[in-house]
């Protein structure tokens, strides 16, 4: 027995047998009756014109009559439980040895962005290739004087397309990613566009700063906060020399450092060579690199060494100073980034460094600064990525643009000609 012709009012167009759409305020909306769901599928075309209207809810009706003949369900879990799904399967990565804390707490960051874009309440099967057009746009609006950098959210963006891949296998969205707009290339030429720096005064400044810090904090050193206070000096002090990412610096162990005696035409360098393990770095590569330091690893050490000997753990056995965590007030418990943060805040402000908001400056920036020296120090891009555990590209790309100071280098420079070739002398 034929079933019975379904009627629709005088402001609703068919759409085959049961779907209509008509039109609300100014944007046309889809409505289609779901049998086995037993539910309306509702939402706006998002056009305003009636013939592209017509044309995407046919789509809408063979998409939707193709997952019920599969068996699957139209109605579609939120972007915010969708981002949570991705967060699980990377955080079986960090388990796994795949990819490192700090890269998880970097994805779980760009995710949050996007959430605040496109609304938590949102469905994920609703979303459009379209829907993150203005994505750039949105982030980049300054809010209380700080702006966000072009390379931030293009690194967010690429971040949020990863995860809408994984969720079109999963088959909770039916586009597996977004068209973002395509970015102007970045000047790397430009003075404005290179990364946020500290100048050689004022890391001169910031050193006798924090210095000053830790003297302070260690004249009572049981006092509530001053541990904590001249630990994340120390901290701050060997980002400066190091130039290493916050995870490997906050997973070094006593035993990943090693003093070094060097002499150089009588003159004595304290030298350390530091091991960066492989799971503690998003590059998943171990290096080895050999620093200058002024004692702050030796004054660290004294400091920490007798809290440590023999130590318990709870119920385990006894914690050994050589495996113990070196910026830790425990051995086990990691600094925290907020504890660095408001040190770097106090260091900053007795230091008088200037426009720090605008010029985003944060503790990371130690590691820019670093990088950026050692390029202008004449480094082969190869040596300093090898030092800094990155690559070669990354370097040349985001790091070697030219100071005032190597200008000149290259303008005193001498060459003589070979074969064709400029030889510098």
């Amino acid at each position: 027995m034929p079933s019975k012709k379904k009627t629709f009012s005088n402001n609703e167009i068919q759409i085959f047998n049961d779907a209509v759409i008509l039109k609300r305020g100014d944007y046309w909306q889809f409505r289609m009756w779901l049998t086995k769901e037993r539910k309306y599928a509702r939402f706006s075309l998002k056009t305003r014109n009636e013939s592209q209207a017509r044309d995407k809810a046919e789509l809408h009706y063979h998409q939707l009559k193709s997952l019920e003949l599969q068996g699957k369900t139209y109605f579609s879990i939120t972007t915010k439980d969708g981002v949570e799904m991705y967060l699980e399967q990377r955080q079986k990565d960090v388990d796994a040895g795949l990819i490192v804390k700090g890269r998880y707490s970097t994805i779980k960051t760009h995710l949050e962005h996007w959430l605040d874009f496109i609304k938590r309440d949102t469905k994920l099967k609703e979303l459009d290739r379209n829907d993150c057009e203005n994505y750039f746009h949105t982030r980049t609006k300054t809010r209380k004087g700080i702006s966000i950098n072009q390379v931030t959210v293009e690194n967010e963006q690429s971040s949020i397309n990863a995860m809408m891949k994984w969720l079109y296998n999963k088959k909770e969205t039916y586009i597996n990613g977004f068209d973002f707009k395509k970015l102007p290339r970045i000047d790397r030429g430009d003075e404005g566009n290179r990364r946020s720096t500290f100048s050689d005064q004022e890391l001169i400044d910031i050193t006798k700063v924090t210095e000053s810090y830790i003297a302070e904090a260690q004249t009572n050193i049981e006092e509530k906060g001053n541990l904590v206070k001249a630990i994340t000096g120390y901290y701050i002090l060997i980002s400066m020399i190091s130039g290493m990412r916050r995870g490997e610096q906050l997973n070094l162990r006593w035993q990943d450092i090693e003093e070094i005696e060097h002499k150089v035409d009588g003159k004595d360098y304290n030298l350390v060579k530091i091991k960066v393990r492989a799971e503690t770095t998003k590059v998943r590569k171990t290096r080895v690199f050999v620093v200058k330091d002024l004692d702050n690893f030796d004054r660290l050490f004294k400091l920490l060494q007798p809290r440590f000997v023999n130590r318990e753990k709870g119920k385990e056995k006894p914690l050994k100073f050589a495996s113990s965590l070196i910026f830790s007030t425990n051995g086990v418990s990691k600094l925290t980034p907020r504890a660095i943060g408001y040190h770097f805040e106090k260091i900053m402000e007795l230091a008088e460094i200037k426009d720090i908001d605008t010029r985003d400056l944060v503790p990371y920036s130690f590691r820019h600064t670093y990088i950026t020296q050692k390029v202008n120090s004449n480094l082969t891009p190869t040596a300093v990525a090898e030092m800094c555990g990155t690559s070669v590209t990354q370097i040349e790309k985001t790091y070697y643009h030219t100071s005032e100071a190597k200008m000149i280098s290259n303008a005193l420079a001498e060459y003589y000609i070979k074969d064709g070739m400029l030889i510098p002398k």
